[in-house]
């Protein structure tokens, strides 16, 4: 790793730009490495992760895997899967669900940290202010509509981005009304992902 790389990292899990706006602190959650293959870009931790430190450290992440079809180990490789919420630290509860990620956290750190992921080849943009930052005016009017012209993201953007929906239980009903999800966007993510962990394997000692 560089030197840039290594003082980017520590200036992050000492960041305390927005500590008098979380009600339980700072305490920034993130898993990247310059060799990463394959950007999570989510949206931001939840009550368990915030206490466990380990991202998608809950059901939300238990689903993620399953789609990505990887286990524990893999996920948690970060030479292989780098993990950028658009905010590092749990902000809080709302009426229906956590708060929005305190766009400070993106403002101040997300391009500097992207510069330093030069061998990302996926992006998977996980709900809408992740949707919002990496397809930029080609997202669609809905999060519908956006994970359902995904194919248009996944071949027309290098590095490909396939746009998903949050993998929280509170996304079931989506789950269960959009099917299509689930038969046709899922299999092209797992197949994607299995050739660039082969690929990944190959290439480790």
């Amino acid at each position: 790793m560089s030197d840039i790389f290594i003082k980017l990292l520590n200036d992050v899990r000492q960041c305390k730009l927005c500590q008098n706006d979380l009600p339980l602190g700072v305490n920034p959650v993130l898993q990247i490495s310059p060799s990463a293959k394959v950007l999570i870009a989510g949206q931001a931790p939840g009550l368990k992760v915030h206490q466990s430190g380990i991202p998608f450290d809950d059901k939300s992440g238990e689903r993620l895997r399953a789609w990505l079809g990887v286990n524990a180990t893999r996920f948690y490789n970060n030479n292989f899967f780098a993990i950028l919420p658009m905010a590092f630290c749990y902000p809080g509860k709302g009426k229906s669900g956590d708060l929005a990620p305190r766009p400070e956290c993106a403002g101040q750190w997300r391009e500097k940290i992207l510069q330093q992921l030069s061998q990302v080849e996926l992006i998977i943009a996980i709900g809408a202010y992740a949707q919002d930052w990496h397809l930029t005016e080609n997202k669609k009017n809905t999060l519908t509509e956006t994970v359902k012209n995904w194919q248009q993201y996944y071949l027309n953007y290098t590095p490909a981005i396939i746009p998903i929906p949050h993998p929280s239980p509170r996304n079931n009903i989506w789950l269960k009304r959009n099917p299509w999800f689930e038969k046709d966007l899922v299999p092209t993510l797992q197949a994607h992902i299995k050739k660039l962990g082969d690929q990944h394997d190959k290439l480790s000692p």
